[in-house]
């Protein structure tokens, strides 16, 4: 007999002491770090979470759930019971704020509402409780501000200006100056504005204002900039936001209150000490907005010692606790502290590596959460070349370093102007007072963010940081005037829109014109100059170390180069890579030798296209010794000639006008006739897909035979010299075995002649390039013929997208990912679902076929770091990139070997 089981019932709210940090999916980050903090016993306002699910369900059918008003009415009645008032009561009201919360932090790009409750009425309770007249008034001005732009859709700038008047008609210039009675005529101001532009008066039910922001915070979640954000941090857009309706707490009740941001450690350095800005007689969106200038946090400690003492052990617990740097958000209420957030703190590159290595000392954290604390993506910011310190610039002024960089260009003074310039081929610095989350187009088009007010924890700062984007804040000196568009620096110049300016993230100093850059010490340490010591410099090479010590140690994938020369093969192992995955030698025809390879091409007669080879082979056996010789003992996979024809041939319209020019002149023309009718001859519609790779090798007799010769011959050189040659010999644009094993077998029998002339045992391998669809689907039988399958992704994702890549990442690709079609361009991560499914087809089927087949990618993806990650699952055996990628792939392939074997602890 079947067991009866209750009906699953979907539970839309939970309260802060029933969730915890793990439940980030259903409570997005904030609910669920709220609850976390409760569960320890930290001092949070009481408050409730509505969940992911309550919002993909109103998104989804644009209502919200049936049982969701009941749930939080019960929810609420428990809240009012706990705090024994009720919402928005005339005589002494409960205030609520409602705040969004995703499961990732996307710092001010949704929506949140402070001060509902308040009304005409219980304002005067609000101030007879508070027993401050000008506090009610301005929290009460504060909701209908907020409420009126955030969910009515009012211009927030109509009330900026209306609350410009109030202090100019007052003669102040901060908003903590306006007294009482000014407010209260500002809130009149502001209901008259919404009025106006709304169409409706703005709500006196405290529970009609709460619903309605309730509303508007699931709405945020598919605003514009939510969705650019999402896009640039690749968060997936079906993930929804949650909810936080939490009691208010005041920091605005005069100078024994205040709110702040905490940081357990700097997030620009990583460096431990006290990190944060407090604000006194202020509430929590006037510290991020950056609007007023804070103080440092250590200033606490006089302004309010008891209050600084319980901060710091809150902030020492929770850092033990989650094991990481955490951003806190605070509030002091006449003295009592109280905590309205906590999560795991955004930081720059350099932070990362240092705090994850820091963190393995104090025995935080082991090394394989370490590796999984910093990405590709960070150490790839790392080796950016960084301002020469002795350089002779003018510095015109000095902010705080928010997110490190160099970073130079044209000074613009709004987001528009930022993106249309950059567009246009321009490298801009965006310059305003402070940014809000209307600015992120602007400041992802931007090489850099510069602002008059604001701090570490201001709206800039915390964006820039987490894109990695060069950022100074709160460059007082510097008089920034958006509406003219210019800058006016100390000393009285000028800086007009379109100037070139530097800024450095690293110091917070701003220069006129362009400041030359000098390596990064990073790369200085990848190249063997520079060791670890006693500087700030030397600390950071000293973590990446340790950091790229464990990911070598961790790692499955092997890294290669791609790399066509001596000096790149080098560079390349200096970098760390264990052989070269790809030399392409149409790169060794270029220049002085284009003519050799285009009489070649050309060529009518059999002795023609002999001497022609003649000529190339000892040049390209001198190519070979050189490349052997810089990567002894490691291997060398090279990639026969595969040019589009066209780019061995002269351009035939410049050639018609030379025959036209010639023939008016009656001057002799015979080569240029006769070199017209060949390109003709040869001309094709799209050279990309025509005579090139094993086809332009199958069509010239020679051409593949006499790099084959070269190649041995140069290894057979190397090895009499007691070197270690690798050799690879790889075959490109294979569509059918049968190509291969053409080309295989003329290539065999050069390399026994040569062994047979040299007395040298050569083991030379051959393989393949699996860069069309066709390859990848019948790479069973094309393994018959290769040793060895280097995916080459740049041509297969053209070929499998039906994409010619110089054309439509200039035509339509913006287009694409400003609509979500893609998430990245296919051309920089893999396209999993596409070319990744027939990477894995083939790899599977050439294993089957061949077990011992080696795998390999020398597409750009091999120095992706996501790409990375799907080539160790897939079972590749190594990624090939360009030598600076290099470090970044070997660090993903340790973070990949992590991963897989389930210890990914984030």
């Amino acid at each position: 007999m079947s067991e009866n089981k209750e009906p699953h019932v979907a539970k839309f709210v939970y309260d802060f002491t029933e969730g915890n940090k793990d439940l980030k999916d259903l409570l997005g980050g904030k609910g669920a770090n709220l609850a976390e903090m409760t569960n320890l016993g930290l001092p949070v306002p009481p408050g409730f979470t509505i969940t992911t699910d309550a919002c993909k369900v109103y998104l989804d059918s644009g209502e919200e759930p049936a049982a969701l008003r009941d749930e939080v009415s019960a929810h609420l009645d428990a809240l009012e019971q706990r705090m024994g008032k009720k919402l928005g009561q005339a005589d002494d009201p409960l205030l609520v704020s409602v705040r969004s919360g995703a499961k990732f932090s996307m710092p001010g790009m949704m929506d949140t509402v402070l001060n509902i409750g308040l009304s005409d009425k219980s304002v005067q309770g609000l101030a007879a409780q508070a027993g401050d007249d000008r506090f009610a008034w301005d929290s009460y001005r504060r909701l209908i501000q907020m409420f009126g732009k955030t969910v009515l859709g009012v211009d927030g700038d109509l009330f900026e200006e209306a609350l410009d008047k109030a202090k100019e008609a007052k003669k102040v210039t901060v908003d903590t100056d306006l007294e009482a009675a000014d407010l209260k005529k500002l809130v009149t101001a502001f209901k008259k504005i919404v009025k106006k532009e709304a169409g409706r008066d703005f709500p006196q039910d405290p529970r009609e204002q709460m619903d309605l922001a309730i509303h508007a915070v699931f709405d945020s979640w598919n605003t514009d900039r939510a969705k650019l954000y999402r896009r640039q941090e690749r968060i997936p857009g079906d993930l929804g936001t949650a909810v936080n309706v939490c009691s208010m707490v005041f920091g605005n009740l005069g100078p024994d209150s205040g709110t702040g941001v905490a940081f357990t450690r700097d997030p620009a350095s990583g460096h431990q000490g006290v990190y944060g800005d407090y604000l006194q007689n202020a509430q929590g969106e006037d510290v991020v907005a950056g609007i007023r200038n804070t103080v440092p946090l250590a200033e606490l400690e006089q302004i309010d010692k008891k209050s600084y003492d319980q901060l710091m052990q809150i902030m020492e617990t929770l850092e033990n606790h989650y094991k990481d740097l955490c951003d806190i958000e605070f509030t002091i209420e006449r003295g009592q502290l109280w905590m309205l957030q906590t999560r795991v703190g955004k930081r720059t590159a350099g932070a990362a590596f240092r705090i994850a290595t820091q963190l393995v000392d104090q025995g935080l954290i082991d090394e394989a959460e370490a590796l999984q604390r910093v990405t590709g993506a960070q150490l790839a910011q790392l080796m950016f070349p960084r301002f020469d310190e002795d350089a002779k610039v003018a510095q015109v002024g000095r902010g705080i370093a928010a997110s490190p960089g160099a970073a130079v260009g044209k000074a613009v003074f709004d987001s528009y102007t930022a993106v249309k310039w950059s567009r246009s081929g321009e490298k801009v610095i965006l310059v305003r007072r402070e940014t809000n989350p209307d600015d992120l187009d602007g400041m992802i088009a931007a090489e850099g963010i510069l602002t008059s007010r604001g701090g570490k924890t201001s709206h800039a700062a915390v964006v820039a940081r987490g894109m990695g984007k060069t950022c100074v804040c709160g460059a007082e000196e510097l008089e920034v005037d958006t509406k003219r568009r210019r800058m006016t620096v100390p000393g009285g110049h000028v800086v007009e829109e379109g100037d070139l300016i530097s800024i450095d993230g690293s110091s917070g100093k701003v220069y006129l014109g362009e400041v030359p850059v000098v390596p990064s010490p990073v790369v200085e340490y990848f190249e063997g100059r520079m060791h670890a010591g006693a500087n700030d410099a030397d600390e950071l090479v000293e973590a990446v170390h340790r950091i790229m010590a464990f990911a070598d140690r961790k790692r499955r994938l092997r890294v290669r180069a791609n790399a066509d020369n001596a000096e790149d093969a080098l560079r390349a192992r200096r970098f760390g890579a264990q052989g070269i995955g790809l030399c392409r030698t149409e790169h060794m025809f270029l220049g002085d030798r284009r003519e050799l390879v285009e009489r070649l091409i050309l060529a009518d007669t059999e002795a023609e296209r002999e001497e022609s080879l003649k000529a190339l082979l000892p040049l390209q056996k001198q190519d070979f010794v050189e490349l052997f010789s810089a990567m002894d003992g490691l291997p060398v996979t090279i990639r026969l000639l595969d040019p589009p024809l066209h780019e061995f041939l002269p351009d035939i319209t410049e050639l018609s006008v030379r025959v036209a020019l010639a023939e008016s002149r009656q001057e002799p023309h015979e080569n240029e006739l006769r070199l017209l009718q060949a390109v003709h001859r040869l001309h094709e519609q799209n050279p990309m897909l025509g005579l090139r790779g094993v086809r332009l090798g199958l069509v010239i007799p020679g051409l593949f035979t006499m790099q084959v010769r070269a190649i041995a011959e140069a290894a057979a050189e190397r090895k009499n010299a007691k070197g270690d040659p690798r050799a690879e010999i790889m075959i490109p644009l294979v569509g059918t075995v049968q190509e291969l094993e053409i080309v295989r077998e003329e290539a065999d029998q050069v390399v026994a002649e040569v062994e047979a002339a040299t007395g040298v045992e050569l083991k030379l391998s051959i393989g393949t390039m699996i860069e069309l669809p066709r390859a990848a689907l019948t790479a069973g039988q094309i393994a018959e013929a290769a040793e060895f399958f280097s995916f080459g992704t740049n041509d297969l994702t053209q070929t499998v997208w039906g994409f010619s890549r110089d054309d439509v990442e200039a035509s339509f690709f913006t287009a694409y990912l400003e609509k979500g079609i893609f998430g990245v361009s296919p051309f920089e991560t893999i396209d999993k679902d596409g070319v990744g499914s027939l990477v894995k087809l083939a790899a599977e089927a050439g294993r089957r076929t061949r077990p011992d087949l080696k795998l390999g990618v020398c597409g750009e993806h091999g120095g992706d770091p996501e790409s990375v990650h799907f080539f160790h699952e897939v079972g590749l055996d190594y990624v090939s990139c360009s030598p600076f990628r290099i470090p970044v792939a070997r660090l993903e392939a340790g973070r990949a070997a992590i991963t897989a074997n389930g210890s990914d602890h984030r």
